[in-house]
């Protein structure tokens, strides 16, 4: 279908963060040119939208695509993640840039060139900032001209990607200064290496040791300790994958006393436990930080039903659970080390987990279908609060005339049984095997081009596009 054709979807409901409505949506180019009844059909290609619901695409703030780690990589790049988020009705997504090169500039240069021919659906970057010296400060700023305002700091991974309190300060010092928005990857990491080096001499090595030597404590005070920054040097801060139930508490302290601090929540601490790394093939739920306790769970899920928690992203990071057995992915084979690698030792399995096609679908049949968050709200936290915190609204995240026809169309009375054969992640498991899902997405469109059809796909390589983002907005 040409994406540059006027096309008219007629009978729709729209479903938006605020509303829901009867219309059509007229698409001229890569935009929406109007919404309303009884729009033209004049040279318009017209699809009978009945008994769907059109929904913005969705944007996910927090993903990982072709990451290094452990010897190995994760298994989706930024194509074959991007046509999963696709297939999961996700048009737009961010990643992060690791500070591996001498500079900023290079550093993206670098991830601009993975990412710009293979890019499927729209895309940006954060900065991660894992060393600090004054070339990075005065560098910094930069990432504003680049329309990637925001950097992401770590209290964990000690002599790797952390960086001290004092050189957190200071550079969400300069991020105040110049409107750049600092998420927080928030664990005690000194707590974190105490704990791995002791259990490792006691012998202690199957993957629930992952989750016990990072215990919810570290997160919940690192979590304080972010808004405590935040709060001393008058910057915004972003907490991502939030999973523990102290971490909705720091946060709502936060925000009562006044202080710019926006949480994320990921689907995978909705719906799992600790348990589940006790699980013979526990190593698929191996992410950090870890899944916790049903308690836990339910703290984040009422954080998101009163607006304590702002977005849920999903920390997409997948790896193959065995990567010894080869996969068949569009008509070829292919295998790429993944958990096995760490069979004798929690340490050494690749920290992720596959997602970004699950979000949107796995979250309607058990989030909005069970009563947890309303039509709105799944909405917000998945479209539009992302897009606006994140400087991408309205273009993204809305259905609004002028804003890009990153349309979903589902199908509300649509059965799914999920998992690893529906799912289009380039890996070999699901974490929703045998999930019965209600309400599906069946037309996926990024920027007025139809890419999803159902079980088909028309997307390509190269036709997702680096998104200039501005400087995004606290809510």
């Amino acid at each position: 279908m040409d994406g540059q054709q006027r096309i008219l979807i007629r009978n729709l409901d729209i479903l938006t963060a605020s509303e829901k409505y009867h219309a059509d949506i007229l698409i001229e180019g890569e935009k929406i040119q109007s919404i309303g009844s009884n729009l033209s059909e004049d040279g318009c290609l017209v699809i009978d939208g009945s008994g769907l619901t059109a929904m913005p695409g969705g944007v996910d703030v927090h993903t990982h695509f072709d990451l290094p780690m452990f010897g190995t990589v994760s298994s989706d790049d930024h194509y074959t993640g991007h046509k999963a988020a696709a297939f999961g009705g996700t048009t737009t997504v961010i990643d992060f840039v690791p500070l591996d090169k001498p500079t900023l500039e290079e550093s993206v240069a670098v991830w601009r060139e993975k990412a710009d021919t293979k890019a499927a659906i729209d895309y940006s970057f954060h900065m991660n900032i894992s060393r600090w010296d004054e070339k990075i400060a005065q560098e910094m700023p930069r990432l504003v001209d680049w329309g990637m305002p925001s950097i992401k700091v770590f209290t964990a991974y000690n002599n790797r990607l952390r960086i001290s309190d004092g050189e957190i300060f200071s550079a969400m010092r300069i991020a105040k200064e110049y409107g750049i928005l600092t998420l927080l990857h928030a664990e005690n990491g000194d707590v974190i290496e105490t704990l791995v080096a002791e259990a490792l001499r006691n012998g202690k090595t199957t993957p629930e040791w992952h989750a016990h030597t990072r215990p919810s404590w570290g997160a919940v005070e690192a979590t304080l300790r972010g808004i405590a920054l935040a709060a001393q040097s008058g910057a915004p801060l972003y907490v991502v994958h939030m999973n523990a139930a102290g971490e909705v508490d720091q946060l709502a302290y936060g925000r009562e006393r006044g202080v710019a601090v926006m949480g994320e929540t990921c689907p995978q601490y909705l719906f799992f436990t600790v348990d589940h790394l006790r699980r013979p093939d526990g190593a698929k739920w191996i992410c950090s930080p870890p899944m916790r306790t049903a308690e836990d769970n339910e703290r984040l899920w009422e954080g998101l039903a009163q607006g304590i928690v702002q977005t849920i992203g999903t920390d997409h990071c997948p790896f193959f659970y065995d990567g010894t057995r080869p996969i068949v992915y569009e008509g070829e084979e292919i295998a790429i080390p993944g958990k096995e690698l760490g069979s004798e030792d929690f340490t050494k399995i690749p920290n992720g987990l596959p997602g970004v096609g699950d979000r949107l679908p796995i979250l309607w049949t058990y989030g909005v279908r069970a009563g947890r968050i309303s039509e709105n709200q799944f909405i917000a936290l998945n479209c539009t609060n992302p897009a606006k915190i994140f400087g991408l609204y309205p273009r993204k995240g809305a259905l609004l005339p002028g804003s890009d026809a990153d349309i979903v169309l589902w199908d509300l009375q649509k059965r799914v049984t999920y998992g690893v054969a529906k799912a289009q992640h380039r890996t070999d498991y699901n974490l929703y095997e045998g999930w019965e899902l209600v309400g599906y997405p069946v037309k996926v469109f990024l920027r007025g081009k139809l890419i999803v059809d159902g079980d088909q796909w028309f997307g390509k390589p190269g036709q997702g596009q680096f998104i200039q983002r501005s400087i995004g907005k606290v809510i």
